[in-house]
């Protein structure tokens, strides 16, 4: 299964136990996206035209204007780049944000291009995209290997094509060019709360519980180094190039965090090299993947040992994953809630954006803390009520908001 039939599926698992009025048509809504833009995107890379796939889906805009990520990744197609637009749209309606859904990306390889010709394929993508994305129709953010520079490449491009200033146009820009205090780290922290959230629920007892991250770049990094600052035991870390182990507990410093590098971490060289497949099958209390999607699956769900999983990433865990999982007693706690602060503060920066009122990072903290916190005890509730899982039930009060709205919009005759 691709990542838009896995999203698809978990959409239909949550709609049988939801048994809603309408099911068939909310499903026939949201199984397809509103729009689909696929673009080329021709640079020139080292004196030699090149050119890229981008795209563009707007997934659904029920409750909002379309807003999500965009990402460079040689890896990018259009069935991802759907799921992600999907999950979106759940994401933003499951913590209760005025958005709908939606992604982008190009498949591309951004460590391969220098940072001018880094430059020109944003501001050519953009080029190519404008008259789709605004400030109240469809908001960009970052991404994997998407930073706040692409984002305020973006902006810029973006305002030239309509003459004048327009930040409100992304979000996850320099805090220079209208970016918001907080937005870098915010998924991570998010994830944090959200996590400190459970333990306190479940009245864990185990002091500094054990903790695997796959993936360190900016999500895994920030979220590996809160929880080494808050008495957990961080064992291990990866990239995209492998993984190290220490069974006594990694020192993630801030430089290491900044530079989203596991060789900086100071027991690099005495912790043991072993594969991101082995970190996924370690021992220990939390398995964070903050990686990529479908790196859990049906082929090594049997082998996790991790007591909780909380996905940073999108996509994670594969619906028969999710089977295993639940047999083995596994707490999955899912992407579209685990890693929403991202979107959280995304949508504080366009607040203020709108506004011209900016906060302070304390204030983002704060806003953040209390809407994970709202929108875990709700999840939570529907886990009681519906006696599911937490995947089942965040997208249940997901798919509730969305239902009405659609519904109030009269979207379905």
């Amino acid at each position: 299964m691709n990542a838009f039939d896995n999203a698809k599926k978990q959409l239909e698992d949550a709609l049988k136990i939801l048994n809603l009025k309408g099911s068939n048509d909310i499903y026939e809504i949201l199984s397809h996206p509103d729009k689909v833009m696929e673009v080329s995107v021709p640079v020139k890379i080292k004196g030699k035209l090149k050119v890229f796939n981008g795209y563009r889906v707007q997934h659904n805009n029920a409750r909002g204007p379309y807003k999500g990520g965009l990402r460079f990744h040689p890896q990018v197609d259009l069935d991802e780049v759907k799921a992600l637009a999907f999950w979106m749209t759940m994401k933003t309606s499951v913590v209760n944000i005025p958005y709908g859904g939606a992604k982008g990306g190009i498949a591309v390889n951004p460590r391969e291009l220098s940072e001018e010709e880094l430059e020109k394929l944003t501001r050519k993508f953009v080029e190519k995209i404008y008259e789709i994305v605004s400030h109240d129709r469809d908001i960009p953010a970052p991404d994997v290997n998407t930073n706040p520079q692409i984002m305020a490449w973006f902006m810029d491009e973006y305002s030239k094509f309509h003459d004048h200033y327009a930040p409100g146009v992304v979000t996850g820009k320099p805090i220079e060019v209208g970016g918001s205090e907080g937005r870098e780290e915010a998924t991570g922290l998010g994830g944090y709360y959200l996590l400190h959230e459970y333990l306190h629920k479940i009245d864990y007892k185990k002091k500094n519980p054990t903790v695997a991250v796959q993936g360190f770049g900016n999500v895994g990094a920030t979220i590996a180094q809160i929880l080494h600052e808050h008495g957990f035991s961080v064992v291990a870390v990866s990239n995209s190039r492998g993984a190290i182990f220490y069974e006594k507990g990694l020192s993630i410093s801030p430089i290491s965090v900044k530079e989203s590098n596991i060789e900086l971490i100071k027991e690099y060289k005495r912790a043991k090299k072993i594969t991101n497949d082995e970190l996924l099958q370690l021992k220990v209390d939390i398995l964070i993947p903050a990686a990529l999607e479908n790196q859990i699956t049906k082929s090594n769900a049997k082998k996790i040992k991790a007591d909780i999983i909380l996905e940073m990433a999108n996509g994670p865990t594969t619906p028969e994953a999710d089977v295993i999982l639940a047999q083995k007693q596994v707490t999955v706690i899912p992407d579209i809630l685990a890693n929403a602060g991202g979107v959280v503060v995304s949508y504080y920066e366009w607040v203020q954006n709108e506004t011209g009122l900016y906060w302070y990072r304390d204030e983002i903290y704060s806003r953040l803390n209390r809407k994970m916190k709202d929108a875990f005890s709700e999840v939570f509730h529907a886990k009681d009520r519906y006696d599911t899982n937490f995947r089942n039930a965040a997208y249940i009060v997901a798919i509730k908001r969305l239902a009405k709205a659609i519904k109030l919009r009269g979207i379905i005759n």
